[in-house]
């Protein structure tokens, strides 16, 4: 057993003594992960939550959040089961899932296991995570700060049709499961369907602000994309439909409101690491950056054209529309290199 491996008395118990094997997989820079060999011969998985570059208090948080939701997850086979933990050690053992790896045609199974897992909580879970933690009214004054450094005249309605918006954002009410993270790459394709991993962000809110993902471009994730026409049609169709045959209800809220507010999201245009230390939106008129493959500015111009899109007739977001349309002409006009996202079928795997 490596020297490294955090298994603790409660755990090994668990797994029926020592591993005879473990096997470092990737993961990222805030935790560590391996496959090991149960004592029973059973495969698992440990997952060590780190205080890398965190405070221990921040950790602590993450591996509690992980676990709830875990745990609530596990009501519905949308996620490897949670086998046990060990708070102190912030080592958790799951049952190790076979991945099939990249396959054609992912998201409507993906789509089907995203509405699976918002449909497994409800009123009663109040309390079991943190509420979903949207955009606020120092990411709306952001956005509009952008359009004044770019030079692109601001509607005289906007700014309350903000303010509407944050409000009709607000996740009280909502009690839907969420990953808070819903990327390609934190799923795990198996003959059984979609499962998620990496639940450290799990929130309860409503489930249409990680529906938007496919819409706005996947705006938390390294590998952003465009999803268009047909193939967008048909993943909304099948998480509306799998949601209201779980539920007996329709999906509540507005898609609209739910990309508009990852559009006004700087830190939405950055890892995990960066967020929260600078204002993302203003760094954007000075310079350009990359994540991933994409740099910002390519983000950004695709949610600008979503949002344009979208509220070309909404009652509540119109003159926010016609500004995202002009914003995207801007830059457009200012780096007109400025390159599409890449399709699900283009965009790099790894």
């Amino acid at each position: 057993m490596p020297h490294s491996l955090p298994l603790t008395a409660p755990l090994l118990t668990v797994m029926g003594g020592i591993p005879a094997q473990a096997e470092p997989l990737d993961s990222s820079p805030r935790s560590r992960v391996w496959r090991v060999r149960a004592g029973d011969g059973r495969p698992v998985i440990v997952k060590q939550i780190t205080d890398d570059g965190d405070t221990g208090a921040d950790a602590d948080a993450r591996f509690a959040r992980e676990a709830a939701g875990l745990r609530l997850a596990g009501r519905g086979s949308v996620a490897p089961a949670l086998l046990a933990t060990d708070p102190a050690a912030r080592v958790m053992l799951l049952e190790y899932v076979d991945d099939l790896g990249r396959t054609d045609d992912w998201m409507p199974g993906y789509a089907d296991a995203l509405a699976r897992l918002h449909a497994l909580t409800g009123p009663a879970d109040a309390g079991a995570l943190p509420a979903w933690s949207g955009p606020t009214a120092a990411d709306a004054e952001s956005f509009l700060a952008l359009a004044r450094a770019l030079d692109v005249p601001v509607p005289a309605a906007v700014p309350d049709e903000l303010a509407g918006l944050l409000e009709r954002l607000d996740p009280t009410g909502h009690h839907a499961l969420l990953h808070g993270d819903p990327c390609p790459g934190n799923d795990l394709r198996t003959p059984d369907g979609v499962r998620f991993v990496d639940f450290e962000r799990a929130a309860l809110g409503n489930g249409l602000v990680e529906l938007a993902y496919f819409r706005i471009g996947f705006p938390t994730c390294w590998c952003a994309m465009s999803v268009t026409a047909a193939p967008l049609a048909e993943v909304e169709a099948v998480y509306r439909s799998t949601w209201r045959d779980l539920t007996g209800r329709d999906v509540p809220g507005d898609l609209a409101d739910a990309c508009a507010g990852w559009l006004i999201q700087g830190d939405a245009l950055v890892e995990r690491a960066q967020r929260g230390t600078a204002d993302q939106l203003a760094r954007v008129a000075a310079e350009d950056f990359e994540w991933g493959y994409v740099s910002a500015r390519e983000r950004l111009v695709h949610r600008l054209g979503v949002v344009a899109d979208l509220t070309r007739d909404h009652d509540r977001l119109h003159a926010l529309g016609r500004l995202a349309s002009a914003l995207a002409t801007r830059l457009l006009e200012h780096w007109p290199a400025l390159r599409p996202l890449p399709t699900p079928d283009e965009r790099p795997w790894y």
